[in-house]
C-alpha cells in the first residue's frame, strides 16, 4: 500500500482528495500545515508527499525545501493554484518532482502518484557513465571530477532518456508527454531551453552532443 502524506489547509477539499485516495487504496494521512506536516514526516515517513503551497504556519516551498535537507529521495507532488511559470519553476529548483494545478481531476493525481511511488521504489544504484560523467538518478546528481552539479528531477531524467538511447532521435512530442504531461504550459521553445541548460551541464566533456534534429526531436552522441 502506497502511503501518502497530504497536507492541504482547505478541509472540504482534503476531505474529497484524500477519501478518494483512500478509495483507490492508498494511505492517506492528513495535515493541514507544514509544521506539523514536517514533524510527522520525521517520524514517520511517507511513500509520496502531495503538497499545497499556501498554507498557515510553513508553506509549502519552506516545507519542501525542509524536507530535502533531510531525505533527496522521496518524490514531492505540488498540488496548488499557483500556476505562474515562475511559481511552477520556483517548486521544481525546490526539488519537486511534479506540479498538479488546481482544479484537477482525481485520475490524474493517482496516475501521478502512483508513478513517482514507482520510482521511489526503485532497488540498486541507478548510475550512468556518460562520457566524463557519472549521472546518479537516485541523487539526481552530474559529476565530472570533484564537480558535482545537481539536477532537477526531470533534468535528470530527460539525461537518462537521452543516453539510454543515445544515436537515436528521442521525439520532442514523447519527451513532453512523459516528462510535463502539458504541452500547453511547456511548449517546444521551452524545451529547446531546457536541452540548451543540459548542454552546458556537459560542456567539459566535448565528446558529448545532443543535436536537435529539426521538426523531430533530439538525438546524443558521444564521440
Amino acid at each position: 500500500m502506497i502511503k501518502v502524506l497530504y497536507v492541504e489547509d482547505e478541509e472540504s477539499l482534503a476531505l474529497i482528495v484524500a477519501d478518494s485516495l483512500e478509495d483507490y487504496g492508498f494511505e492517506v494521512i492528513h495535515r493541514t500545515n507544514g509544521q506539523d506536516a514536517l514533524s510527522l514526516f520525521k517520524k514517520d515517513k511517507p511513500d509520496v508527499l502531495v503538497i499545497d503551497i499556501m498554507m498557515p504556519l510553513m508553506d509549502g516551498f519552506t516545507l519542501a525545501t525542509e524536507i530535502r535537507k533531510m531525505d533527496m529521495q522521496v518524490p514531492i507532488l505540488f498540488l496548488s493554484a499557483m500556476t505562474q511559470t515562475e511559481d511552477v519553476v520556483k517548486g521544481f529548483h525546490l526539488g519537486a518532482n511534479d506540479y498538479v494545478r488546481k482544479p484537477f481531476k482525481i485520475e490524474e493525481l493517482i496516475v501521478r502518484i502512483e508513478a513517482l511511488a514507482k520510482k521511489s521504489r526503485r532497488t540498486g544504484p541507478q548510475v550512468f557513465y556518460i562520457g566524463n560523467y557519472i549521472l546518479d538518478t537516485n541523487k539526481n546528481t552530474l559529476t565530472i571530477g570533484q564537480h558535482v552539479e545537481k539536477l532537477s528531477f526531470r533534468e535528470s531524467e530527460l539525461l537518462r532518456r537521452l543516453f539510454e538511447h543515445k544515436d537515436t532521435v528521442v521525439p520532442r512530442e514523447d519527451i513532453i508527454r512523459t516528462y510535463w504531461n502539458d504541452d500547453t504550459y511547456f511548449t517546444g521553445r521551452s524545451l529547446d531551453v531546457f536541452i540548451s541548460r543540459i548542454r552546458k551541464y556537459l560542456a567539459q566533456d566535448e565528446r558529448i552532443k545532443i543535436t536537435n534534429i529539426r521538426g523531430i526531436g533530439y538525438m546524443m552522441s558521444i564521440g
